[in-house]
């Protein structure tokens, strides 16, 4: 007779400091206790399986939640439009009168949403042409490193440290500078189409911590006062 001995590690509850709620620490890492990211276990294979059977994933439709299809009489300016494979703004639209085969054609002008390049299309108004998920997460900036790559806190508690520091001068300047001056910032991350970028920083003030004297100064000096 096999018997089998199961052992699980005891899950340490700990209190997210920057309020993102309650964490667990479980195999060696913390995750929210409102998030679905623990997978459960994968179920043993069937024993009655054939060796023929396969399963394979669809390459069309894992690329096809990149983008969906918009006709192009209807892209406006400002909206997004992939060019030569790449995500673009668009910041001109002109449209052609009906020629002698039925068709008006939209002239796009663009830019790409990562590199700034600009790229143009012409498009018959009544086909339909490719539009990105363009979307846009707010994560706290928690470090840098010296090879230029961020650290971000994520809502469930993980840490993000793929993304380099942003192209645009202006923002990579005012990023180092809050974050020398020990301000807290937010930073906001776009993607498309597999790729991300930083895009935006927001300000929300100096750093704080519960355990420094000083956040209750404030405290301390107005309950001396009135005594």
């Amino acid at each position: 007779m096999n018997l089998t001995v199961s052992i699980t590690p005891t899950p340490t509850i700990l209190l997210d400091i920057y309020g993102k709620g309650t964490l667990i620490q479980c195999c060696g890492g913390f995750r929210s206790l409102g998030s679905s990211r623990l997978a459960p276990a994968r179920p043993p294979p069937s024993a009655t399986m054939s060796d023929e059977e396969h399963h394979f994933e669809s390459k069309a439709d894992a690329g096809a939640s990149k983008t969906y299809p918009q006709q192009a009489g209807t892209v406006r300016k400002n909206g997004y439009l992939v060019i030569k494979g790449r995500p673009c703004k668009v910041v001109e639209v002109s449209t052609s009168k009906t020629g002698k085969h039925g068709h008006a054609k939209c002239h796009f002008v663009a830019i790409d949403i990562f590199n700034g390049k600009k790229l143009e299309d012409i498009v018959p108004s009544s086909h339909n042409c490719d539009v990105p998920h363009v979307t846009r997460t707010d994560y706290q900036l928690i470090d840098i490193s010296e090879d230029g790559f961020v650290s971000l806190l994520m809502e469930n508690g993980n840490t993000k440290d793929d993304l380099r520091l942003p192209s645009d001068e202006a923002l990579l300047v005012q990023i180092k500078d809050g974050f020398a001056a020990g301000k807290d910032l937010v930073v906001t991350v776009m993607s498309a189409m597999g790729e991300e970028q930083i895009c935006a920083l927001k300000d929300i003030g100096p750093k704080w911590f519960p355990w420094d004297p000083l956040f209750y100064w404030p405290v301390i000096a107005q309950i001396t006062s009135n005594t």
